[in-house]
């Protein structure tokens, strides 16, 4: 069995101090992004408050679109003594799941390779951290790791249940087939039964390529295994359907699962070949070497299918093939499609571009011409994302920066050539690229020396880049809920029509009424003032002493200038950024909304079935 050096180790401290830094540097310093992360955060941190740690509740619904995993480890952290003091804006812990389970997986990668370096005569050090720092480093690693919603969290999970498995196989010790069916319970309770599919998927395409269903079957017990799965997430649905009933179901199930597989829902209607763009674009500027490892892969399936010669050892890349094409034909045939379906497929794309420069290992420094090509093309991606980054520094009024339109960051073309974010993301990326081109100069063409520039890039652009949209997007909504909570009458009500942003719900920890701009909205709005009861909030009737007669709506400019909510003839007691909070009585607003009813004969449509109700 193979042992660990010193430099080993060295290795694997490395992986880990960068996954710490990629993943954990500045992670609360910027607010958190609507729409849905503040949602996930809202559950989570009623759960700390409420102690209710079985139903997630986000402004006083239920939320059944996810298991509840990713809700108690965000709950876990703001139970924390103190931590409003340290983790003031709450992201942190609303992201700390998400960048845990990337940087746990990392790192394990990482050890992986170290472990059972897949060729010989390589440097498997170099191969362990080239493939780690693939993953972290993807596009798409870098935006889910810092985003308070579960996707980064299955693939966390998942990922390191699948490495398990194939460790498992290669090497089974007694009990050792039970560890990556544990983790894959966990991953069922972070997104749901999408996790048993992959990993049913993966394993059998694995045993058909590896032609080895025998040890396969033998070594992970999956008749065992998914009784051991099920048996860890069973409960939680079980005891959710005794509490909730059908309507967990048809929520959980009917709507945020098959629903979602079978049909297009949100409008995420994409064409068949998404997730070839999707799988360019989240290895990007590795993606050549990608499709080169996918193809590479493939002919060594076949030249050992009949022959059985490949060890078990060995077998990592054909492991990862499968786990790649498991992910990327099941979403392929998904009715809804959405970039982040991709995730569990990163960390099998990882291993195989690391794997890409062993390939012709034995040649010495002859590399085949469709490995040259590979790699010129991955420089290739580098000069033109450098480019788009350095072009508005030398031609401010490029229309690159004029393609930015978007009615909360007016000024955020600016704003960008002020911050020095283009210019520093520009100079890493060059640099990067330039080292390519001097490692393909120098005949020891390596990943690493693209790898390390784009670190900076990371540290340097992407991160400041969370900071400048947090100003512009969500610093007036923080300022519109710190005034809400000051300017508020006893149990007066608050609304947000127009734009919808549930991170005033997260803010303000008060149940907000969210409406859309049209006339039959504002009867919407003034029926669930009289009737709507969620938990923690009771309908506000006229009669009541408690009750109030006003409601505060925070709405946006342009929701503001329509005739039909002029009507209620409010009073503006602030304005932030492009929203405006009003306080209107709520006796005027019946008076209209009755108005509108007689007039133009129109129903409120509030009471209907939504499952996306927020």
């Amino acid at each position: 069995m193979f042992s660990f050096s010193k430099r080993d180790f060295a290795s694997l401290i490395f992986i880990a101090f960068v996954g710490i830094i990629l993943f954990f540097w500045g992670l609360g310093a910027s607010g958190l992004i609507d729409e849905t992360p503040a949602k996930f955060a809202a559950a989570g941190r009623s759960m700390s408050v409420s102690g209710n740690w079985l139903t997630p509740i986000s402004n006083g619904i239920p939320r059944f679109d996810k298991p509840p995993l990713i809700y108690w480890l965000m709950g876990l952290i703001y139970s924390i003594p103190y931590q409003s003091s340290w983790d003031p804006l709450g992201s942190f812990a609303a992201r700390f799941p998400s960048a845990i389970s990337s940087l746990l997986l990392m790192t394990i990668l990482g050890e992986t390779l170290l472990r059972w370096p897949q060729k010989k005569n390589i440097n498997q050090r170099r191969t362990a951290v080239v493939t780690a720092l693939a993953f972290a480093l993807s596009p798409f690693v870098m935006i889910w790791s810092r985003t308070a919603v579960s996707d980064a969290l299955l693939c966390g999970t998942f990922g390191l249940s699948m490495l398990l498995q194939w460790r498992c196989y290669v090497k089974p010790t007694p009990n050792s087939w039970i560890y990556a069916w544990i983790i894959l319970g966990f991953s069922i309770l972070a997104k749901g039964p999408v996790a048993i599919v992959l990993m049913m998927f993966s394993l059998f395409l694995f045993g058909l390529f590896q032609n080895d269903f025998d040890r396969l079957r033998r070594h992970i017990k999956p008749g065992y295994g998914l009784l051991v799965a099920v048996g860890i997430s069973m409960p939680w649905f079980i005891i959710e359907y005794i509490l909730e009933g059908n309507v967990f179901l048809k929520s959980f199930f009917g709507y945020h699962n098959f629903q979602r597989y079978t049909s297009i829902v949100n409008s995420h209607q994409e064409g068949i070949f998404f997730f070839v763009l999707m799988l360019i674009i989240a290895s990007l500027p590795f993606s050549p070497l990608l499709i080169l490892g996918v193809v590479k892969g493939v002919k060594e399936i076949i030249r050992n299918f009949h022959k059985r010669t490949l060890k078990p050892s060995n077998s990592l890349l054909v492991f990862s093939i499968s786990w790649f094409l498991a992910v990327f034909i099941f979403f392929t045939l998904s009715g809804t499609k959405l970039p982040s379906y991709w995730l569990p497929a990163i960390p099998a794309a990882s291993i195989i571009i690391g794997q890409t420069e062993n390939f012709e290992i034995n040649q010495g420094n002859n590399k085949s011409q469709l490995f040259n090509t590979c790699w010129w093309l991955s420089i290739l991606f580098l000069f033109l994302i450098s480019f788009v980054f350095l072009l508005p520094i030398f031609v401010p009024n490029s229309s690159l920066l004029n393609k930015i339109n978007d009615n909360e960051m007016n000024n955020l073309s600016n704003q960008l050539l002020s911050s020095g974010i283009l210019k520093r993301g520009g100079i890493c990326l060059l640099i990067a690229a330039l080292m390519g081109i001097a490692s393909k100069t120098s005949l020891k063409m390596n990943l690493l020396s693209l790898q390390i520039p784009i670190i900076f890039f990371q540290l340097l652009a992407i991160n400041p880049l969370f900071g400048l949209i947090d100003i512009n997007r969500q610093l007036p909504l923080r300022e519109a809920s710190k005034f809400i909570i000051s300017s508020r009458k006893p149990n007066e009500p608050i609304a947000m029509v127009g734009i919808e942003k549930p991170s005033i719900h997260f803010y303000t920890n008060e149940v907000i009424l969210y409406e859309s701009n049209t006339n039959v909205n504002v009867i919407n709005l003034s029926e669930r003032l009289s009737l709507e009861a969620r938990i923690g909030w009771e309908p506000q009737k006229i009669s009541n002493p408690q009750g109030s007669n006003s409601v505060l709506i925070l709405i946006d400019n342009a929701t503001s200038k329509l005739n039909h909510w002029k009507l209620l003839d409010p009073k503006k007691l602030g304005e932030f950024g492009i929203y405006n909070l009003w306080r209107v009585d709520i006796l005027r607003l019946q008076e209209i909304a009755d108005k509108f009813k007689k007039e133009y004969n129109l129903k409120s449509s509030w009471g209907k079935y939504d499952p996306e109700r927020y």
